[in-house]
């Protein structure tokens, strides 16, 4: 017998329905419709809530029972990568073209994926989003060409990952190496990337059970240490500061 999801109405501050409810399976499936006005994205992240769906579906919002997360001190880069950076003449900096990247994930192909779930609309958001200073993107550059990066959203001292992509190999690998070792330096222990794989854990990344996260997600998001200009405070690092 189906499951009645649901239905978020057209009010962007009407409250998200209790977490506990989301569906085993699909797993973590909450709710659908509303929309994806900056006021309803920045209450789904700071309730551990996150849109995910397919052009020509309803909006999907999704809290699974555990969430993929890196703790910012515990990122593995293998020794062989770390090598490779040595004389990598790349560098990182951060919302130089936040346009391009999430254009970049939206249109890079991914293995076993038929589509891409950043659909217009969510672009739209995102753009909308780093207007107004909450959406962020992390750039790996050779000289002047971006050759890969990642996006996501900044809320406190959480950083909520949204996607990531490489033009050229190990690229979006320095951009997730070089976000955390800033945000450990400012005292941000919590990247948020929502469904693991053996990709993600293979490079340190951990699983937290839902009250878990929930509970570090609200304490997170209500710290007043969110920079300004993420940018400037973010800087250039050259890929050998990460060997």
């Amino acid at each position: 017998m189906p499951i009645p999801l649901p239905q978020l109405n057209s009010e962007p501050d009407a409250p998200f329905p209790p977490v506990h409810g989301a569906l085993s399976e699909p797993d973590g499936l909450l709710a659908f419709g509303g929309d994806l006005s900056s006021t309803r994205l920045l209450n789904a992240y700071r309730s551990g809530i996150f849109p995910w769906f397919s052009e020509g579906q309803a909006i999907l919002w999704w809290c699974p029972h555990s969430r993929c997360v890196f703790n910012t001190h515990s990122l593995h880069l293998s020794s062989r990568f770390r090598r490779s950076l040595r004389q990598c003449p790349w560098h990182v900096v951060a919302d130089h073209d936040f346009g391009a990247v999430i254009t970049a994930c939206a249109h890079t192909p991914r293995r076993g994926q038929d589509g891409t779930w950043i659909t217009p609309a969510m672009v739209e958001a995102y753009l909308a989003l780093h207007r107004q200073g909450w959406a962020h993107s992390i750039e790996v550059r050779d000289g002047d060409t971006l050759v890969g990066g990642l996006y996501g959203v900044v809320i406190g001292r959480m950083f909520f990952a949204e996607s990531m992509y490489s033009a050229r190999s190990g690229a979006s690998k320095l951009a997730l190496a070089a976000l955390a070792w800033r945000m450990a330096q400012w005292q941000w222990p919590l990247i948020d990337a929502q469904i693991s794989n053996t990709h993600l854990l293979s490079l340190g990344a951990k699983t937290m059970a839902r009250h878990e996260f929930i509970a570090e997600a609200a304490r997170l998001t209500a710290s007043p240490a969110a920079k300004s200009d993420f940018s400037t405070a973010f800087g250039m690092l050259p890929a050998d500061t990460l060997a």
